[in-house]
Formats: C-alpha cells, sequence, structure tokens
C-alpha cells in the first residue's frame, strides 16, 4: 500500500537513524535461528524432534519475524515524517467581459438602455463568480482597450464596468483580440500552468470596423477559450445621434456565430439569468494541482497493520506448544 503512494522525502530525514536498529535485529535473528538448527542436529530420533519442533511452526515464526520487521520499517519511516503527494483542484480561472460601449448601445429598447442593461448584467455576472476567480475587463468601441486586467479583486471590476461610457464605432473582433491578450496576462500557478479561460461578450452585435469577428473568433477557439455571447436590442431599436435618427436591430446571427465557433454559448437578454451558471461550465477544464503533504499516519498505519497481524501470529504460534 504504502509503495504505491509518490514518495518525496521526509521532513525529519535525521530520525531514519532508528532503522538501522533492523538490519541488527534481522541478522540476530538468523544467528539465533542457525544456532538452534546445529542444536536440534544432536537429536537421532526424527520423530521426537518433530513432536519438539513441529515443521509448521517454522514457517509461522519466520512469517511473523518479516512482518514485524516490515512493522519497524513502516513506523520508522513514520517517525521521520514521509512526503507525498495530494491533487488539489484549481480553483482557478480567468474571465474576460467585453462589454459593449458604442453608440448603438445607448438605444432605449431595452429598459433603460441597452448599455446600462449590459453593464447590470456584467456586474450580475461577477457577483457570482467564485471569489478566485480572476477577471478583467475589455470595453468593445472603434478602440478596445483592456479597461481592467485580470484581478480577483471584483469589487474593482464591479466599478469599472460602472464608469463605462459611450464611444464611437465598433470593432467587435479587435475587442476579442484584446479580450486574448487580456487573458494572457493572468497570472500563473506555481507550476507555471495556465488557468482555463473564458470570454463574455455583451453587445448587440454590431460591427463597423477592425478584423472580422469569426477570423478572431477562430484563434480563440484555437486557444481553447469558449466565447459565451448576450445580444442585447431588438430589431426596432434606433438611435437619434445630431439630429438624425439611425436604425441599430442587433445582429444576432453574428453573436451566435461567434459563440459556435469557439463552442461557447448564445444568449438574449430575455435569458440572461442562464449566463450566471454559464461560468460553471468551464469547472470541468479545471484540473488538479499536485501538492506535497505528509504521509506519517499513512505510513503509521501501515506499520500498526504489520504489528497487527505479526502478534495474531505469535499468538497462534503460542496456543500451538501449549
Amino acid at each position: 500500500m504504502i509503495l504505491s503512494i509518490p514518495f518525496y522525502g521526509f521532513q525529519a530525514p535525521g530520525r531514519l537513524w532508528l532503522l538501522l536498529i533492523i538490519p541488527a535485529a534481522v541478522i540476530a535473528y538468523i544467528i539465533i535461528v542457525r544456532r538452534r538448527s546445529h542444536q536440534g542436529m544432536r537429536y537421532t530420533n526424527t520423530t521426537v524432534l518433530g513432536q519438539v519442533l513441529p515443521k509448521q511452526s517454522q514457517w509461522l515464526r519466520h512469517v511473523i519475524v518479516t512482518l514485524s520487521v516490515l512493522s519497524m520499517l513502516a513506523l520508522g519511516f513514520a517517525w521521520a515524517r514521509p512526503l507525498g503527494l495530494d491533487r488539489v483542484p484549481q480553483e482557478r480561472a480567468t474571465v474576460v467581459l467585453v462589454v459593449d460601449v458604442s453608440w448603438s448601445m445607448t438605444a432605449t429598447d431595452v429598459t433603460p438602455t441597452r448599455l446600462d442593461a449590459a453593464k447590470s448584467a456584467a456586474i450580475d455576472f461577477v457577483n457570482a463568480l467564485p471569489d478566485t476567480y480572476n477577471v478583467a475587463l475589455v470595453s468593445l468601441s472603434g478602440s478596445p482597450s483592456v479597461r481592467l486586467p485580470p484581478v480577483t479583486d471584483h469589487a474593482s471590476v464591479i466599478r469599472a464596468i460602472q464608469a463605462l461610457s459611450p464611444q464611437d464605432s465598433s470593432a467587435v473582433g479587435d475587442s476579442i483580440q484584446a479580450a486574448l491578450s487580456a487573458i494572457s496576462q493572468a497570472p500563473k500557478g506555481d507550476d507555471n500552468s495556465v488557468a482555463p479561460a473564458m470570454i463574455v461578450l455583451l453587445s448587440d452585435g454590431a460591427n463597423t470596423n477592425g478584423q472580422a469577428p469569426i477570423q478572431v473568433a477562430q484563434k480563440a477557439a484555437a486557444a481553447g477559450v469558449p466565447i459565451y455571447t448576450i445580444a442585447f436590442g431588438t430589431d426596432n431599436g434606433y438611435v437619434d445621434l445630431d439630429g438624425t435618427r439611425y436604425q441599430v436591430p442587433p445582429d444576432r446571427d453574428l453573436m451566435k456565430q461567434i459563440a459556435q465557433t469557439t463552442s461557447g454559448e448564445s444568449y438574449t437578454a430575455d435569458n440572461l439569468g442562464q449566463l450566471n451558471q454559464a461560468y460553471k461550465r468551464i469547472h470541468s477544464q479545471i484540473g488538479y494541482v499536485d501538492t506535497r503533504k505528509e504521509i506519517t499516519a499513512t505510513a503509521a498505519g501501515v506499520g500498526l497493520i504489520f504489528a497487527f497481524v505479526a502478534a495474531v501470529g505469535a499468538v497462534m504460534l503460542g496456543v500451538k506448544f501449549r
């Protein structure tokens, strides 16, 4: 049992001197057995010898001694406090929120506005995330920017979301690229591993310039980063800019294609409740980190098992000679 556990040294290796008793005890046992064997040769009547020292007791005695040696070995290791390996779940991940702040998001077809609804949904989503998750914020406009790199301070993320304000144009592809860049800024694990990540895109889907969104989404798919999209707006949505009214229907098809390309999911403003459960999907991607831990109890337990079996054998041997 103990041999199947990965071994990584001892916390108190200086105590291993106790194991020197074991070879001394084995040598003493061998000498005693040989002396008794030579003494037994003096008996010429083997029938009497068989009655005095049954053959079955010989192997039982050897088994008892072997178990006793194994018990001393295991307890000696336990006293030196051995270190084993423990697999601990990596309770970490990176979530990048991409919030569309283009002027089309000021449409009031979603109460109070598309942008306000998106900000509210983003805040609710952050509040639902585990405290250990890194969260980053990217503003989607004609010039996307990483407003906040990945941090575990979720309160600062919420403040950054609340501070978002409308800007010109909409570059969905460039915004996804900015989100991928933000993911690369996330802190790595102690073993230099990269935490699993996901992107949440809150937008009406209108793309006016920059890289082709699907091409950048393919980069995210290649990196194993799913994108969850939330489409805001109705087909009758409009905005008034400089005295001119512009129709701004959402591009739901683009949002769905982005999600499908990256193995994510697509939502609309009327089913945002499902979004708060979306982050749980990345739990399946979270692996384990190998951590050294003391296995003294395991070693001591093995030693006690050997000692118990040896004691039972000793009792059986005593009964035979009554």
